[in-house]
């Protein structure tokens, strides 16, 4: 990662934070103009993000969204509930009015926090299947409004439907189109209704998210373990959705944990900046997560989540700071072992830009892999029809199942796998950390990396579209090639870019869908040269692909 910038894990002066009620301010003042790309709706892996200082998330985009998913509903015939979500972000509130405003025009049973609170990503994936547990009619479905780990400046918004899960690209796609369509049109189809009025309607329903969730954890995970050890955990929610969880787990189940803290500021002032300078509530980053590092020591293990909870951050010794890559790796091997109600033709779900160390692990028990393209929506038939036990992503977002093997989100679960490391640590009598360096001295060191470089959009279409054809290397880093792949093995979905792989290494090249760049991920089994070689050669072969 190229030019660390000199405030990266330090906390930034008041003259650097956002002006929040400038950020609000703008929210709805600026009218989004469809002719600019940069200002029309647009779908992501995880919904639509953007910031009102850059007109890509305003009152007008969420106004059309929200109706795009009324007609969605009712085009599928989805008349359950619709859970709905917030997180700390200073855009989410504003946003979840002019949400109410719409689901309440158009008679939408929606269920909001009973205290107004936060709610966590998992959370609503957890309501919605527990609510459909069951049912064949009258489905639920729901709504999250966050941009996750992104800097407070920013603004999210997702869909998931009644597989609980993040909605696939042809439900996005829907959306997005028809939003866009209704924003061009100035919004004249849109209904809705003033907020004093829309919250009052009768259809808008105060929900009780945390007593049912936290009662359910025991479930999933072996709270009794954790408590009868007495493991000593250390817990910082970053300020986000999970602040209000965390203390009635900790009650509930007895813990033996201090929660480090439960400050709420919508510009996370108290946040050590990330490499770039910039505040993300990264749980994965050494600088956004300098102050749970520095207090590892005081703990046997300490974990934290992102801003809508969906990530997790693993803090043990001697590592500190646990690569996401690592973590997962012995998060698998750890409940494919100690679950015995779990089928044993279960699989295990990773992304094919995930460690292939996690590959060793899965062939070292015998299990099936299952590699797919980048998002967490590919694993969710798999974790619904009970074939895959385990899901994950580089990106450190990972769910699992139940202990009895059922489904328990299909969503990503920053609170079950931090909960899982305890488990881990209490039950075996080592941390996740202790148990990677058990696991490397079998299978392997991997040294692994993502570098970007640039790409113009003429550039990343090609390489979205590339054929394994059009790659005619035959090694790579001094290894004969083994694969060249651009679809995924798992499910043979197009990954949008390309993956190749060695004995000793891969690297997978996708271009990114915000920024005139291409990402390179990358994983050596050698050295850190060797993985350099990997980093070079690949840039060098794609750049003769541009060229071509």
């Amino acid at each position: 990662m190229a030019n660390i910038s000199p405030l990266a894990g330090k906390t930034l002066d008041q003259s650097q934070l956002t002006d929040i009620p400038a950020l609000v301010a703008a929210y709805y003042d600026r009218k989004p103009d469809v002719s600019i790309p940069t200002q029309r709706v647009s779908f992501g892996t995880s919904g639509h993000r953007g910031s009102s200082f850059h007109t890509s998330f305003n009152e007008g985009h969420i106004l059309a969204i929200c109706e795009a998913i009324c007609r969605y509903r009712k085009a599928e015939g989805i008349d359950g509930p619709l859970f709905i979500g917030i997180d700390s972000h200073a855009l989410s509130a504003p946003a979840q009015r002019s949400a109410i405003e719409v689901f309440a025009a158009h008679g939408i049973d929606v269920r909001i926090d009973q205290n107004d609170g936060y709610t966590p990503t998992p959370v609503i994936s957890h309501a919605i299947l527990t609510y459909n547990k069951g049912r064949t009619t009258g489905l639920a479905d729901g709504v999250v409004v966050t941009p996750s780990h992104n800097p407070p400046t920013d603004g999210g918004f997702k869909y998931n439907p009644t597989n609980g899960g993040p909605a696939d690209t042809a439900v996005t796609k829907a959306i997005q189109d028809m939003a866009n369509e209704l924003l061009a049109d100035g919004l004249k189809d849109v209904k809705r209704l003033p907020y004093d009025e829309a919250k009052n309607a009768p259809s808008i329903k105060r929900y009780d998210y945390v007593t049912p969730y936290v009662a359910d954890l025991e479930n999933v995970i072996d709270m009794a373990s954790i408590r009868d050890a007495g493991v000593k955990i250390g817990i910082d929610p970053l300020g986000g959705a999970a602040v209000g969880y965390w203390k009635p787990i900790v009650e509930k189940y007895g813990l033996n944990a201090t929660i480090v803290s439960d400050v709420v500021d919508p510009q996370f002032a108290f946040m050590t900046a990330d490499w770039d300078g910039q505040i993300r509530m990264d749980c994965s980053s050494p600088y956004a997560m300098a102050r749970l590092i520095k207090m590892g020591e005081d703990f046997d293990v300490a974990f934290a989540n992102d801003t809508d909870a969906d990530r997790h951050g693993i803090v043990a010794m001697p590592d500190g700071l646990m690569n996401p890559n690592h973590y997962l790796a012995v998060a698998v091997s750890y409940l494919f072992q100690n679950r015995p109600e779990w089928k044993l033709d279960l699989g295990v779900g990773k992304t094919l830009v995930s460690s292939g160390l996690i590959d060793r692990v899965v062939a070292d028990m015998g299990r099936k892999l299952v590699e797919v393209p980048v998002g967490l929506k590919w694993f969710v038939p798999g974790l619904m029809d009970g074939s895959l036990g385990f899901g994950g992503e580089e990106s450190a977002g990972a769910t699992f199942l139940r202990r009895d093997g059922s489904v328990w989100t299909t969503d990503k679960d920053g609170i079950i796998l931090g909960l899982l490391a305890a488990e881990i640590t209490a039950k075996t009598g080592k941390n996740p950390s202790q148990h990677y360096h058990e696991i490397i001295a079998r299978l392997g060191t991997p040294y692994y990396a993502r570098i970007d470089a640039a790409a113009n959009p003429e550039q990343k279409a090609k390489l979205s579209k590339l054929a394994p054809e059009q790659f005619p290397l035959e090694e790579l880093a001094g290894d004969k090639i083994i694969a060249k792949l651009t679809k995924a093995p798992g499910n043979g979905a197009a990954i949008g870019g390309l993956k190749v792989v060695t004995e000793n290494g891969w690297f997978a090249a996708r271009p990114s869908g915000t920024e005139d760049v291409y990402k390179i991920y990358a994983e050596s089994f050698k050295s850190p040269e060797h993985l350099k070689a990997i980093q070079d050669e690949a840039q060098a072969a794609i750049s003769k692909v541009f060229a071509s």
